[in-house]
């Protein structure tokens, strides 16, 4: 088993982070709070990914033809894991998880077939996941992962 010190240490860092600072503390105003909590989140869950022994091999994957983008992409074993990640800082909203609805998955699974027919991985077994934090301030993020949330549809 491979020692995972560095991915360990980053992310000892970036949840110290979050739980001190929160993942938008500084914005000015709601639209630079929710940029700043989506980055902020979106950092928090690479180096989370990796600490589980995830390789991250996209980050923010956009396709020339579709909309919207992949936040993170990685190799879980064998499997090439298209993860979505969502943050929320405030009670309102509902749980994260309840943001990647049907039109959410249809959109990311068409951009995940059109990133493995690219790269030739059209035989590799593909999944979606979902990663959800709750970033209260002065606490820890509470952190779900949902592996296999939805099917290739």
């Amino acid at each position: 088993m491979r020692l995972r010190l560095f991915p360990r240490l980053m992310f000892s860092l970036v949840n110290w982070q979050a739980a001190h600072h929160g993942f938008a503390a500084d914005a000015a105003d709601e639209a630079e709070h929710k940029r700043a909590a989506g980055v902020g989140g979106e950092t928090f869950a690479y180096w989370y990914l990796r600490c589980l022994g995830y390789t991250m091999v996209g980050r923010n994957v956009r396709s020339q033809h579709l909309h919207g983008e992949i936040d993170l992409i990685g190799w879980d074993g064998d499997v090439l894991a298209f993860i979505e990640v969502k943050t929320r800082t405030t009670e309102s909203g509902g749980p994260p998880e309840q943001a990647v609805d049907a039109d959410k998955q249809r959109a990311l699974t068409a951009m995940a077939r059109s990133y493995a027919a690219r790269r030739g991985f059209d035989s590799v077994p593909l999944r979606f996941d979902v990663l959800a934090i709750e970033a209260k301030s002065d606490a820890a993020p509470t952190v779900r992962l949902h592996k296999g949330a939805f099917g290739a549809g």
